[in-house]
């Protein structure tokens, strides 16, 4: 299965504002010297050897990733935040073009639906969206957001074939099994694990870690042991955890010990703060792997989701 990520911020967009480009420019000049314009060649190795804060961005949509599959014309979905948008552009040059999206919700906090009526392949005719949630009233929730005066078309408006399935027990889609688990979160939050061929990457949101996440009894064995890949909220320092306490996010330590505890094997680190510049986050990157190195962790590797970031599972 491939993961692509669309959107990676927490609670609201965040687009890189012109003072931090200009910043970035300004701090990338500081360091040419003559020897890097010489030619193409010395050129592509100075902008190589910058920091990857400084060249490029982590993005600023809100939450949205998506698994696609070999040889198949259908895609999951998971969350419809504004980097959904994204995803609908890029249908446009694919040359496999996929006619059937599965989409699931985490939950219907407002930065995880903003994107839907922005997503162009949902007022194709030709195209199938079925829309998944344990939380009952999908399609009148979705609607909410898609009358006067917040919006001037309505969910029916948008020409593709449409259902909605409220879920109560795990899902089959081809040959790969979706199951659900509730999480810690203000109003609840789904976390959701795909399971293709053996191979199992948890879609782990908004969730703030309890003790009980940890407890080694059936359920959580079930889900969470050994996964190939969690891609989980990390959206706080330890200290902003503390001070946030009950806000339904986690510290990035925390994700970090959740994964060990479970063996997980890579862990993607998520849903980052919308004040948080690319400098911070990368700091934060490293401060994990740090945090690694110190508890003796082995086996573990770590990715900060950035937009377009592709992960092949």
């Amino acid at each position: 299965m491939n993961i692509k990520f669309w959107g990676v911020r927490g609670s609201t967009p965040a687009p890189t504002p012109p003072s931090r480009i200009k910043s970035k420019i300004s701090a990338i000049i500081e360091q040419i010297t003559p020897e890097d314009l010489e030619d193409a060649e010395s050129r592509e190795r100075f902008l190589a050897g910058l920091p990857p804060w400084l060249f490029g961005t982590v993005g600023g949509n809100s939450p949205c990733v998506s698994f696609s599959f070999d040889n198949s014309d259908e895609c999951i979905i998971f969350d419809c935040g504004s980097g959904m948008r994204e995803l609908g552009i890029a249908q446009i040059t694919e040359k496999r073009k996929i006619n059937h999206f599965h989409v699931f919700f985490s939950h219907f906090h407002w930065d995880h639906i903003q994107g839907l009526p922005f997503f162009g392949p949902a007022y194709n005719p030709k195209i199938k969206m079925n829309f998944y949630s344990p939380i009952p009233g999908i399609e009148r929730i979705l609607n909410g957001q898609m009358v006067h005066p917040y919006f001037p078309i309505n969910l029916n408006a948008m020409g593709s074939k449409k259902t909605f399935n409220h879920l109560d027990s795990e899902i089959k889609i081809a040959d790969r099994t979706i199951t659900f688990k509730k999480m810690n979160h203000p109003g609840d939050s789904y976390t959701y694990c795909v399971n293709e061929k053996g191979k199992r990457v948890i879609y782990a949101t908004d969730t703030e870690l309890t003790a009980n996440d940890f407890d080694k009894n059936e359920s959580n064995i079930k889900f969470f042991k050994d996964a190939d890949m969690i891609i989980i909220d990390c959206q706080y320092t330890l200290g902003e955890a503390i001070e946030k306490y009950n806000w339904g996010h986690n510290a990035f330590s925390l994700a970090v010990d959740f994964s060990a505890n479970w063996n997980i094997k890579h862990m993607v680190m998520f849903h980052h703060d919308p004040t948080y510049d690319d400098h911070k986050l990368y700091g934060i990157l490293q401060s994990a792997r740090w945090y690694l190195e110190r508890l003796n962790l082995k086996g573990i590797e770590l990715t900060l989701a950035i937009e377009g970031l592709e992960i092949t599972i």
